[in-house]
């Protein structure tokens, strides 16, 4: 019987936000498997007891970067861990974009502020609407559009950040986003598994620390052609691309029409498999099947 780690995080004191956990682990004991959830920071488990660890939901690792990597290192080192190391490090950096971008992924125009630039106020644009978001964070964490003449506010912006140690990526924003919203592929096994669509996260006037909802207005999806190629094309270009288990890639219109890539999601991506429950076998024979690789 295959021992699987479905690998979470705690959210004491509210309750986890991962809603397709229980559904997981059931579909995978009635496949055979033994399935357990595990908080990834769990000082007392046993990851080398399991055939496979499977990150799942560890939505605090951007707050804790540095720890969640290092833990991932140490898991895969004990078990065969899903994505790998190699990929979660890589990953939880968003200047990944820039590596895609000058791999010929068609991505989201991005620039990078680190602390201690002494011109970064000057990175941020006076002419158009953009995006301001930390290299690390999930969930819209730290993110806010502004207009140009919210100019001093986003230097405040920027300026919290770096005072936090926080790189900060600028990009434009994506005006197709209000219209025809933002789309997730996702991947399983290394097919396509689902897509869906999601309407903007980012209303104007939000402020970068307010809570935002992550997924509004999810719905089911059908990707185009050219929505597929260009994800195809992302995933291609992630070091250690045959290592990946999962992955999700989302897209966004640009000011042409045609797809770019807006993030790619091969940490800790949610599945959305409330919204696609035809696609839980799928993931449970791709599950298993990790497990039982040597």
């Amino acid at each position: 019987m295959p021992r699987v780690a479905l690998v979470t995080y705690d959210p004491r004191p509210e309750p986890s936000k991962d809603s397709d956990l229980p559904g997981l682990r059931a579909a995978l004991e009635a496949a055979g498997a033994e399935a357990d959830v595990v908080f990834w920071d769990d000082a007392d488990a046993d990851w080398a007891s399991y055939d496979l660890a499977v990150i799942r939901s560890t939505w605090d690792y951007s707050w804790r970067a540095a720890e969640f990597t290092a833990w991932a290192e140490r898991c895969g080192k004990l078990t065969r861990l899903a994505n790998p190391a190699s990929v979660v490090r890589w990953n939880t950096d968003k200047r990944y974009i820039g590596e895609l971008a000058a791999a010929g992924v068609p991505t989201v125009p991005t620039r990078y502020l680190a602390p201690g630039d002494p011109d970064a106020p000057a990175g941020l644009p006076g002419d158009h609407e953009c995006v301001v978001k930390p290299t690390s964070g999930a969930g819209a964490r730290y993110a806010a559009r502004y207009t140009p003449d919210q100019h001093e506010a986003a230097v405040r912006h920027l300026a919290r950040m770096h005072a936090e140690g926080l790189t900060a990526m600028v990009q434009p924003y994506m005006r197709s986003i209000d219209t025809g919203g933002e789309r997730a592929l996702q991947f399983y096994g290394g097919r396509l598994l689902h897509a869906s669509r999601k309407r903007a996260v980012l209303a104007p006037g939000t402020a970068f620390d307010a809570d935002k909802v992550a997924h509004p207005g999810l719905e089911p999806w059908t990707p185009t052609p050219a929505e597929l190629a260009v994800a195809e094309r992302a995933l291609a270009a992630v070091p250690d691309a045959p290592e990946l288990l999962y992955a999700r890639v989302d897209l966004v219109d640009g000011d042409d029409g045609e797809p770019r890539v807006m993030e790619l999601e091969l940490v800790e991506p949610n599945l959305f498999l409330f919204l696609h429950p035809e696609s839980v076998p799928a993931v449970v024979a791709s599950i298993l099947a990790a497990a039982a690789t040597p």
